[in-house]
């Protein structure tokens, strides 16, 4: 608890170094010795701390009250005492904002407030093209830098937190596996268990009522066909602590063969006979499979119908086995559907067959015995992969990060594109409106008026430029005023001068 305090400490440092190093530059151009004074020095001060105060919570805040501190000194957005600002808060809106639309409309809206400006102001556009270029600079490329940080912190933070996640679905896979295979030993010893204690419980009937044997062999005979019987009860609550138990315990399954199963259920004293020889043999879960069917319907016939005939079937086809073990009726009602040792017999069987790839049917046969039946594929289906979570998982985060980048830097780059074309066009029609046709110029003549040399020509230019071009000659003398418009529309140079006196025109000349 003692280290919770020293985030808010550490975010307060910061703030405090940043509002620092953005006053400097408001102290060094602001002070009386520089032109300003110390009103607007402080003013500088407060509005810069207002801006890194409310920075982490609406950081587009901080970055519009800076723009508009800048505008009023001019309208190139350009100025020493806010530059720095411009840029710090730039980067920490792309840094902390969490979408990029506010943020586009902000540029948005600045770059149209500049028009205005310029149009009301009456300036020449060229201080709006520089507008637009120093907030491509010293904004929008400070706010892409700052969206490209905080996409890669989230990358890296989306890493770790699937590194985390997959930690503790590998724990709950492997807790999961543990209980599966509990289950499964646990259903290994049910039907093998359960199996043998019925095959017990025959054997000791059949003593019990051996003329052989006298009254205190058959009594004991007796006492152990009833203990067998208790035994086969309490099978449950042993299975239900071995799947509590963390214990190992033995996987493997019986090694015995279909036929071997039916001679020690004949040698018990069970009445059973196998019809197909020999069983063909199945691989992987479809021969474990086999061998469960066959030892669950002699537990059910021991069970439920003792004394009655049962008999095996095995029918190999071309591409998978059906096999069938029928009793006659018995004493006892025919198993249901679920029944044995509560409930694990033939649901469990089910299952086992199931993930083998078969089939499995029970039913009651017309003179009211019981047949257990069940298709097996020769060939064991093949394992369904894994499901590739932590690939999902981290491709999803790639995407969401590629999207956010495309949103944060494509995004802006065709606006800047967008108004990189306006720009050119802009400039462009300026240049059109400043152009004089070499037609147009040699129908002019010594002495006519502006009035009189639009009517000769058919389209005067609207505009002149707005001054010599750089290593001009210098003008005539003695003129009242020198008007200068473009001979070509995509050269600067050379340009058609034209020189007035009295508002005549006194001389004409194309200068380099």
């Amino acid at each position: 608890m003692r280290d919770a305090p020293r985030e808010p400490l550490r975010e307060r440092l910061f703030d405090l170094l940043l509002w620092m190093l953005l006053g400097v530059p408001v102290l060094l151009k602001s002070d009386p010795n520089d032109g300003g004074s110390w009103t607007r020095v402080a003013a500088g001060l407060v509005v810069l701390a207002g801006c890194v105060a409310v920075s982490r919570r609406w950081p587009l805040v901080s970055l519009a009250v800076t723009v508009a501190a800048s505008l009023p000194a001019t309208l190139e957005l350009f100025t020493p005492s806010y530059s720095l600002a411009l840029v710090a808060f730039g980067y920490l809106a792309g840094r902390r904002q969490e979408h990029t639309r506010a943020a586009l409309w902000l540029f948005g809206v600045i770059a149209v407030a500049g028009l205005v400006l310029t149009s009301v102001t009456g300036t020449s556009l060229g201080q709006w093209f520089t507008l637009l270029l120093v907030l491509a600079l010293a904004v929008v490329a400070p706010w892409l830098i700052g969206r490209y940080v905080r996409q890669y912190d989230r990358l890296v933070r989306s890493g770790w937190e699937l590194a985390d996640r997959m930690e503790r679905e590998q724990a709950a896979v492997a807790d999961r596996e543990r209980l599966r295979e509990r289950s499964r030993i646990a259903g290994d010893m049910h039907d093998s268990l359960g199996h043998d204690l019925a095959l017990i419980a025959i054997r000791a009937g059949a003593l019990e009522v051996s003329p052989e044997l006298g009254p205190e062999q058959q009594r004991a005979a007796g006492e152990l066909r009833r203990a067998a019987a208790e035994a086969t009860g309490r099978l449950r609550d042993i299975i239900g602590v071995l799947r509590e138990d963390d214990a190992a315990a033995p996987t493997s399954p019986p090694g015995e063969t279909v036929e071997e199963l039916v001679a020690r259920a004949r040698a018990s004293g069970l009445a059973v006979s196998l019809a197909t020889t020999p069983v063909p043999t199945l691989p992987g879960m479809s021969g474990l499979a086999l061998h469960r069917v066959v030892q669950e319907g002699l537990t059910n016939a021991a069970k439920h119908a003792p004394g009655a005939a049962v008999t095996v079937t095995v029918a190999p086809e071309a591409a998978d086995v059906r096999v069938e073990v029928v009793s006659g009726p018995g004493a006892d009602r025919p198993p249901r559907a679920g029944s044995g040792s509560g409930g694990r017999g033939l649901v469990g069987l089910d299952e086992r067959v199931r993930l083998a790839g078969g089939t499995l049917t029970h039913r009651t046969t017309g003179d009211g015995g019981f047949a257990l039946a069940a298709v097996l594929p020769r060939k064991a289906p093949a394992p369904l992969p894994a499901a590739p979570t932590s690939a999902r998982e981290l491709d999803r985060a790639r995407r969401e990060v590629r999207k956010g980048l495309a949103r944060a830097i494509w995004v802006p780059l065709a606006l800047l594109a967008a108004l990189g074309t306006l720009m050119a066009g802009v400039a462009l029609w300026t240049q059109a409106q400043s152009y004089l046709e070499p037609e147009a110029y040699a129908k002019i003549r010594i002495g006519q008026t502006l009035a009189e040399m639009d009517e000769a020509t058919d389209d005067w230019p609207e505009h002149p430029l707005d001054g010599a071009p750089q290593a001009a000659p210098p003008e005539p003398a003695g003129m009242d005023e020198c008007r200068y418009y473009r001979s070509t529309m995509l050269a600067a140079i050379p340009v058609y001068r034209l020189c007035f006196v009295g508002g005549h025109l006194a001389d004409k000349a194309e200068v380099p």
